[in-house]
């Protein structure tokens, strides 16, 4: 064999980076279910079951496109429990001349499989994840030299280079940001008749992987009574069309809204498929971009939604990747306290507190004010140890990733 690719399981893309140059006649595929990266946290079953059938979902489709693939699943009598042993595991028997990997999104993942590959003695090629604008150089560049790092000077940057709303060399809409017109509160009524959630019901596949997470996971918390989040890639696109069509014209001024018992509103729920490569960020934007275009969406919506993307998201993963693995252990306002036993049942008399565990531990999701403005900022003032808030939202969130 001349090349392993290796996948994980938040790289689920055929045109992935890892993939470039692939000859089926020379080179094969690798990826691997192991209980480790569910309980080096303690992942909720949502979670654990999406990644699950994400995974199966996309061997399948590997198997469909002729790439030959070496696949261990969770519950096969060979697993060797983590990422690093299964690998180390299999080399010895495939006997590859080299490795190739897209860069992972977890600096603990990274550093396992090196450490494998360089005990191996062979080679290991890491390649850019295409799936965002930016690359860790990119935001090493920008934050070189600076005082301070502000994720609105790196988003104006990120649309001035990508073109991504611009009227020429300026904004669209004459602004840059439309954070103020997107902070309105519905009214004594609520939000009234919301658009559906998109649902795709299991199939065979994802009942399997249903089945087996609730036997070998039974201990974690988290339902799977109502999952039906998109686990390919047919199902994510259709999720996004779904979006931009029927929440995104009122996304923007409802973006910042709460409403008890009202777990999705007019959010987008494309976070997990996005992570999982499912989705590519620049299709997601460029849909977006497109409604406001064709006159279908307002600009306040447009940006704020985008805003999330081209600037969050790519913004919080240089920040990762520039200062881990010191990141991990930071704990500037020295915060002590334990996280309370009840964010894994939301037993709490704290109604806002209790209606947001609730629902992320029923569904594995809270939209982002939930998570930033309830649970975050009462750990916050409650001095919780940051690690330990670290922990709990890696674990009960679906799409939740380092």
């Amino acid at each position: 064999m001349r090349r392993l690719v290796l996948v994980l399981g938040d790289q689920l893309d055929a045109q992935a980076s890892a993939f470039d140059g692939f000859d089926p006649a020379q080179d094969a595929v690798w990826m691997a279910e192991v209980a480790e990266e569910s309980t080096h946290i303690t992942s909720g079953q949502p979670r654990i079951a999406l990644f699950l059938s994400a995974m199966r979902h996309f061997a399948e489709t590997l198997k469909e496109l002729g790439r030959p693939l070496h696949y261990t699943r969770l519950d096969d009598p060979d697993n060797r429990g983590s990422l690093a042993a299964q690998l180390a595991h299999d080399l010895a028997r495939l006997q590859p001349r080299e490795l190739v990997l897209t860069a992972p999104g977890d600096w603990r993942v990274l550093r396992a499989l090196q450490t494998v590959a360089r005990e191996a003695g062979l080679p290991l090629e890491v390649r850019d994840d295409r799936h965002f604008y930016t690359t860790v150089r990119d935001f090493a560049a920008h934050a070189k030299g600076r005082k301070s790092l502000r994720m609105e000077y790196f988003y104006r940057e990120q649309r001035k280079r990508h073109g991504v709303l611009m009227e020429g060399d300026q904004p669209a809409g004459g602004q840059w940001n439309f954070d103020a017109d997107n902070r309105q509160a519905f009214g004594p009524q609520g939000p009234g008749v919301v658009p559906p959630r998109s649902q795709f019901a299991p199939d065979a596949i994802t009942r399997e992987v249903l089945a087996l997470v609730q036997q070998r996971f039974a201990a974690h918390p988290g339902q799977l009574d109502s999952f039906a989040w998109p686990v390919t890639r047919a199902q994510a696109l259709q999720a996004l069309d779904d979006f931009i069509t029927q929440r995104l014209p009122d996304f923007g001024r409802w973006q910042d809204a709460i409403w008890p018992g009202e777990p999705w509103l007019y959010h987008a729920h494309l976070a997990a498929a996005l992570n999982l490569k499912l989705l590519n960020a620049r299709e997601v934007v460029a849909a977006a971009e497109a409604a406001w275009r064709a006159g279908r969406v307002s600009i306040q919506s447009a940006e704020g939604f985008i805003r999330q993307i081209l600037g969050w998201r790519e913004y919080v993963r240089g920040i990762y990747w520039t200062q881990m693995p010191a990141y991990l252990e930071g704990n500037a306002l020295d915060a002590t306290e334990d996280l309370p036993g009840w964010y894994w049942d939301g037993r709490t008399d704290l109604a806002c507190l209790a209606d947001a565990i609730v629902q992320t531990l029923q569904h594995g999701y809270a939209h982002h004010i939930q998570r930033l403005m309830v649970t975050g900022l009462f750990a916050l003032m409650y001095g919780v140890e940051p690690k330990q808030v670290h922990a709990w939202y890696l674990g009960v969130y679906v799409d939740a990733v380092e």
